[in-house]
């Protein structure tokens, strides 16, 4: 008997078990794969921060509410060398009595591409994202404000409600204006950031952080506006230490009126997010879209988009994702 010839038997029973193993092998990786990306929204608390930062406030126009980028604050125009000649200047129409609190609420829903911001399997899902804050923003002197706020906003996703979390802000500083410095605008300001498991107030992550931001608006004609401005976000502390991470951005904003109601904004930002912990250095850029139209003094509709691309000295952190929907929102004054 030759036994280094296997008989027909034992050749089909050999590539039956090496079949059954590769199946099984398969099977495996694909459930191991799926369990990771189902458990990333917990485990990987880094990418819960990009979430909230990308689905939260990145379509904004930069500059705040309180302040105008045309140079009329306060029912003044902003100071020019021309004042001594033209005396006191006073905007033509009437101006509302100033209101420092705001009482505001939105229903973003968007669709994003990339659900667990992985650099592959991307998975695609639909997030409501309902958000309600209070400001006070009270005005010290007719260029000095203050401010204070509080904001909570919570994340569901439809498909893959693992990931479910909210968003918990609490900030307080202060505004300054120099229109003798082209109406520059400064922000300082400290913010109390949490992020929350599913319809809890149980932290996943709490930071403080200390932030400044320098912004230039420009007027362009009455209709079109610019922002070009920086951040600059430092982490005091936190828990737990991973996620912690210091953020400089640089943006441009661009914002055309169209008529009183309609309008679009376009803002695009490049962001380094440098990690507490480790070597860890993300790249960010981020490029926002929104078209607004008032339906009231105190309703908007929108449609909003933002786009994101990230790359990291560690490679298993890079993405792209895309998210696109739309919103109702509610702000009263008082």
């Amino acid at each position: 008997m030759n036994f280094l010839t296997p008989t027909k038997k034992s050749a089909s029973m050999i590539s039956l078990s090496l079949s059954d193993r590769s199946r099984l092998l398969g099977a495996l990786c694909g459930t191991i794969a799926f369990a990771c990306f189902a458990t990333s929204g917990v485990a990987q608390t880094s990418q819960d921060v990009d979430r909230a930062q990308l689905l939260g406030n990145q379509n904004q126009f930069p500059t705040g509410p309180q302040v105008s980028v045309n140079g009329v604050d306060d029912g003044h125009a902003a100071a020019s060398p021309n004042d001594p000649d033209l005396g006191v200047q006073e905007i033509l129409k009437r101006q509302d009595e100033y209101q420092p609190f705001t009482i505001s609420f939105a229903t973003p829903i968007y669709y994003t591409s990339n659900v667990a911001l992985v650099n592959s399997g991307e998975r695609g899902d639909v997030i409501a994202a309902p958000v309600v804050g209070l400001s006070y923003d009270p005005q010290i002197t007719k260029t000095f404000y203050g401010h204070l706020s509080v904001q909570d906003q919570l994340f569901y996703y439809n498909k893959y409600g693992s990931f479910d979390f909210g968003a918990f802000d609490l900030e307080a500083g202060v505004t300054y204006l120099l229109p003798q410095f082209h109406n520059l605008i400064l922000h300082v300001f400290y913010d109390y950031n949490r992020l929350t498991t599913k319809d809890s107030f149980d932290a996943l992550f709490e930071n403080h952080s200390l932030n400044f931001n320098a912004e230039l608006p420009f007027q362009i004609g009455r209709a079109q506006r610019v922002a070009l401005g920086t951040d600059v976000s430092v982490s005091l502390a936190g828990e737990p230490d991973g996620p912690r991470r210091h953020e400089y951005d640089a943006y441009l904003g661009y914002g055309v009126n169209f008529t009183r109601a309609l309008s679009i904004d376009a803002v695009g930002r490049v962001m380094v997010h440098d990690y507490v912990e480790g070597d860890r250095v993300d790249v960010s850029e981020i490029l926002a879209l929104t078209a607004s139209y008032r339906l009231t003094k105190w309703c908007t509709a929108s449609v909003i988009s933002s786009f994101a691309k990230t790359q990291s000295n560690h490679s298993v952190f890079d993405y792209d994702v895309a998210n696109v929907g739309g919103a109702v929102s509610l702000a009263v004054k008082f």
